[in-house]
């Protein structure tokens, strides 16, 4: 793959097509996550059946949630770089990476709304997921969660980088060279499933949120990050908050080695392409 850094374009297509990978690949796996932290609990939510129900609308909007993450993490890497007199830091690649998740999710909240709500089975269709959902909550519906989900990946992108960065280092170090892109890859997987066992509570959180279904008139049980995660703690006790910690730290493992593979290599056949010479 070339060094020279990716323009906005590339990066936007390369980053679609590795999301898309990741989400559809491991959509079983994110449905198992979502009905362990429902609150009616993994059974009632639909236990082992219907593992693929909402892969629909998981596809649909994983391309363009890559693509915003991408793009925008690519484009705030050059500008805080700039801004630090072109020097690097790790630090750096934290808040590009927390911007970038800030993008993504106003495309990714609105795409877990929906599928979150059809792998618990509150919908059976698509279509029913967008037309009820606008028609008790209009467009704010789709948000449910939105906040939560950035204080969630803000986190983990700076838990993220520092183990990242050290994993490297020490690697390097030891076998006395630069680390490849596979032991590149496997540090970054590691350093994931370690930043998101530790924000699974956040995750817990943002689930409830998007599940809740209330009555008119009903007030809603789960209000704001802090106000949630306060209301599953007395309700079901602390350990309530690591609910599908496995199946989290599974698939951020899984698929941050795919999402790190498809993203190399569609960038690679991007760039053989001269569309961007």
């Amino acid at each position: 793959m070339s060094d020279k850094p990716s323009p906005f374009s590339l990066a936007l297509i390369a980053g679609g097509i590795a999301g898309t990978s990741v989400d559809v690949s491991l959509h079983p796996l994110d449905t198992l996550r979502t009905r362990i932290q429902a609150q009616e609990g993994f059974w009632k939510s639909g236990g082992f059946k219907g593992m693929y129900r909402g892969i629909f609308s998981a596809a649909l909007g994983s391309a363009p949630g890559a693509a915003f993450f991408f793009s925008t993490y690519e484009t705030m890497k050059k500008v805080i770089k700039s801004c630090a007199g072109d020097k690097e830091h790790w630090t750096h690649h934290s808040a590009a990476s927390a911007c970038g998740e800030v993008a993504a999710c106003l495309v990714r909240v609105p795409t877990a709304v929906v599928t979150q709500n059809m792998q618990v089975g509150n919908y059976n269709s698509f279509g029913e997921a967008i037309s009820t959902t606008y028609k008790v909550s209009g467009l704010r519906g789709f948000y449910a969660g939105y906040g939560t989900t950035v204080f969630r990946e803000i986190p983990f992108a700076f838990i993220q980088f520092p183990i990242y960065e050290a994993f490297k280092k020490t690697w390097a170090n030891y076998q006395g060279s630069e680390t490849s892109p596979v032991q590149g890859a496997l540090c970054g997987s590691v350093a994931g499933a370690i930043a998101g066992g530790l924000t699974t509570p956040l995750d817990v959180a943002k689930t409830r949120i998007m599940l809740e279904r209330h009555g008119e008139g009903v007030a809603k049980k789960y209000v704001g990050t802090l106000g949630t995660l306060s209301t599953i703690a007395k309700e079901e006790g602390a350990l309530a908050l690591y609910k599908g910690i496995g199946p989290r730290v599974t698939w951020i493992t899984i698929g941050g080695f795919i999402f790190f593979g498809a993203y190399e290599q569609a960038t690679a056949l991007l760039w053989r392409t001269k569309m961007w010479d």
